[in-house]
């Protein structure tokens, strides 16, 4: 089944495709409306797209039951997620799913988090077993009026993960979602739910990956996550999206008191990216961090950044932003830090870096920081910087060629955010860099 182009008749298909609760189709269609009427955004890149184009839900007709043995998944499509390391990855985690163009097609779980009554299953599956609790939390911190695409996300979203994990849990070993796009002008609309209660954690993976097409694909997300008292919650992803891809998501956590959120975020591939993960910071003494990457190469522009809203007293926050503009490509932090008058003895710093690698390229530092009390304090650093002929000089005369000396600057520069992640992940991250520089 595909869906080509948007109206009320094609979102409501989606949902009977689905046989979906006169809820859920309600929100669709409410959705819709919002989308109709939402302007597009008036900062940032220019989003030169034809909605008219997109394909908005695709599906194998054939089987579309969510399989957990790779045996009963179409060989096409296992042999192409193996070549690029989904299978491999799944050795070192708790749980994984996959979304193969608009449907989760695989999801299993070790059986000793089954036994914790951890919760990871796709959002679809979420809303016909766990009503009540999808109820609760969905579409209060990310609403469907809230932005263009989070309209359209409400409209016609398709797969996306839902985990809850309970009271005093903790896991060792991460959970994984992975994200294929594999149609030229597809779009790929997954709405993602966590919520992580009183005293628990969770580590969270995502990676997305998508072919090179000549005409262009979107990929517009809603990520919504609750962490709970005393909890703490991890959130990691590794984009590459081929360079014709537009990717608008929206990422946003809610942190009760002595919680913990951190964004651990990359953006390499797509065409344009737009993404600012922001932590809600309403408990006392709850914190938020926000480590991102963006690589800006050729015919890119990488607008992101992190939002930092501190409502709860003695709440910290710390954003690390660093991006590299090359062969005449864009990266821009767009950021902001408000700390709220009740807010008292709060803290929060900022951190950006730049590293342009040529005279095309550019690089941008657009942040909004406002204080309304008396007792906080908020700081920003901003570096831009080239690599200089003399450490290049430096790292040739002990014999190593030109290439491979920027390629070591560039790692060393990114070295905050690789440490953050996995192992496995940050060797992923090292070749994705070498690839692309």
């Amino acid at each position: 089944m595909e869906i080509v182009g948007i109206d009320e008749t094609k979102v409501k298909a989606i949902s009977e495709k689905k046989k979906e609760s006169d809820w859920i189709r309600n929100f669709r269609l409410e959705s819709y409306k919002n989308f109709c009427n939402i302007d597009m955004p008036s900062f940032g890149p220019n989003i030169n797209l034809n909605f008219d184009d997109v394909i908005y839900y695709k599906s194998n007709d054939r089987d579309e039951a969510i399989q957990s043995d790779w045996n009963s998944v179409l060989k096409p499509v296992v042999d192409e997620l193996d070549e690029l390391g989904v299978l491999e990855s799944e050795k070192h985690l708790g749980g994984m799913g996959v979304q193969y163009e608009s449907e989760v097609i695989y999801h299993n779980m070790l059986e000793e988090l089954e036994k914790k009554k951890v919760i990871f299953t796709s959002i679809e599956v979420a809303m016909r077993e766990y009503p009540e609790l999808v109820k609760k939390y969905f579409n209060k911190i990310v609403t469907n009026d809230e932005n263009k695409f989070s309209a359209l996300n409400g409209a016609v979203f398709s797969g996306g993960s839902f985990i809850y994990i309970p009271p005093n849990t903790t896991l060792d070993r991460p959970l994984q979602s992975y994200f294929r796009i594999n149609s030229k002008n597809m779009g790929q609309f997954e709405r993602t739910l966590i919520i992580v209660d009183d005293n628990s954690n969770l580590h969270y993976v995502e990676g997305c990956t998508a072919p090179t097409y000549s005409e262009s694909s979107l990929h517009a997300a809603v990520v919504e996550i609750y962490v709970g008292k005393n909890s703490k919650c991890r959130y990691s992803t590794i984009q590459n999206w081929a360079p014709n891809v537009y990717n608008l998501v929206t990422k946003r956590a809610l942190v009760d008191d002595n919680g913990t959120m951190e964004w651990i975020d990359g953006n390499i591939g797509s065409k344009v990216t737009m993404k600012y993960p922001c932590c809600i910071l309403k408990g006392d003494n709850s914190e938020g961090t926000c480590i991102t990457i963006s690589v800006a190469g050729e015919g890119q522009e990488q607008d992101s950044g992190a939002r930092m809203i501190h409502l709860g007293k003695n709440t910290k926050s710390n954003i690390v932003s660093k991006s590299i503009s090359k062969n005449g490509g864009n990266a821009t932090y767009r950021g902001k830090v408000f700390i709220n008058t009740d807010a008292i003895n709060s803290i929060s710093n900022v951190k950006c870096d730049t590293l342009i690698l040529d005279e095309k390229s550019k690089s941008d530092t657009i942040p909004i920081n406002a204080c309304y009390n008396m007792k906080s304090s908020i700081e920003h650093e901003a570096t831009v910087s080239k690599i200089s002929e003399e450490n290049l000089f430096y790292l040739m005369s002990r014999g190593i060629s030109r290439e491979r000396a920027m390629e070591l600057i560039v790692l060393g520069f990114l070295e905050k955010f690789r440490e953050e992640l996995p192992m496995e992940y940050a060797v992923e991250l090292n070749q994705l860099i070498k690839r692309n520089l």
